[in-house]
């Protein structure tokens, strides 16, 4: 089958985007501590969990140790890693509502070498509720952590859309934030209010919070929307913006689908070398050992 004109099409623009290239990371002598990052955006449908996925699938390739947190009760990560977290008694709920429970009874391996997974379901809906009257509400995400973190280089938690408890949870045990925004205008508007609560969180909860970036998504370089956007983002957030984009292709639902990361599902693929590249650009400005 040849290739599809109009994604290769898409692709030549991406190109000129990311015309930056970032060096492939050296390999590491040891492993961890492990930095904590949210991938965080209140908007749904920006990419949060297809970044997820394949950038800790992509750091993985390079050599280095991935957890990747599902915090969102939809589930999405557990499910596109293969993982039926609907079927598990188990998950990052029981962590979260458990004393002295240990993280490492929950840790799945996946099929990709260095990359492993804590499940969520539907029960984590219930967690909002539960932990309001809990002692240190804001910080059980990190207590749950705190025991595997030196088995790993990073940990990748991926958020629920709203800014609720289980948000401000991720953000406490955070040392970064990626927010992956959409290159639309609409998904623009919420930005401001997002990073207002991220400063919120660092004034009172968790001084080391940093933003790692923003990070444009599901770009199409053909329209004059997409590219209009990504421009007003650049101008708005200057260097917080990533130099990496993301293009929009059919390739990531259909990595979804087959339970894997785009790596390995369509390992030549754009989509797959924009994660790479994202992987190399965040080891190359130092959020990632």
């Amino acid at each position: 089958m040849g290739a599809d004109p109009v994604e290769g099409a898409a692709a030549r623009e991406d190109s000129a985007v990311a015309a930056v290239e970032f060096p492939v990371p050296a390999p590491l002598a040891s492993h961890g501590p492990a930095r904590i990052v949210a991938m965080c955006n209140q908007k749904g449908g920006v990419g949060k969990t297809t970044t997820t996925i394949n950038l800790g699938a992509a750091l993985a390739e390079y050599g280095r140790r991935v957890l990747l947190v599902d915090f969102d009760p939809q589930g999405a990560a557990s499910a596109g890693l293969g993982v039926s977290a609907n079927e598990l008694e188990s998950t990052i709920y029981t962590a979260l509502m458990t004393p002295r429970f240990d993280i490492r009874t929950i840790v799945h391996r996946t099929a990709l070498e260095g990359l492993d997974l804590v499940p969520a379901n539907i029960d984590l809906s219930a967690a909002e509720v539960q932990l309001v009257n809990e002692v240190a509400r804001e910080q059980a995400l990190a207590r749950v952590l705190r025991p595997v973190l030196d088995d790993y280089d990073v940990v990748l938690v991926d958020c629920q859309p709203s800014l609720g408890l289980l948000t401000v949870n991720a953000l406490t045990a955070a040392h970064g934030v990626i927010v992956p925004l959409e290159t639309e205008f609409f998904a623009l508007r919420g930005v401001a209010l997002l990073l207002e609560t991220i400063e919120k969180v660092r004034d009172r909860l968790n001084p080391r919070l940093r933003t790692d970036g923003i990070l444009a998504t599901m770009y199409d370089g053909r329209t004059l929307h997409s590219r209009e956007v990504l421009a007003r983002v650049r101008e708005a957030f200057g260097e917080d913006v990533f130099t990496t984009v993301i293009g929009r292709t059919v390739k990531f639902p259909d990595a979804s689908v087959a339970t894997e990361p785009i790596t390995t599902y369509a390992p030549t693929h754009p989509g797959a070398e924009a994660y790479r590249q994202l992987a190399r650009e965040l080891v190359a400005r130092g959020d990632v050992a």
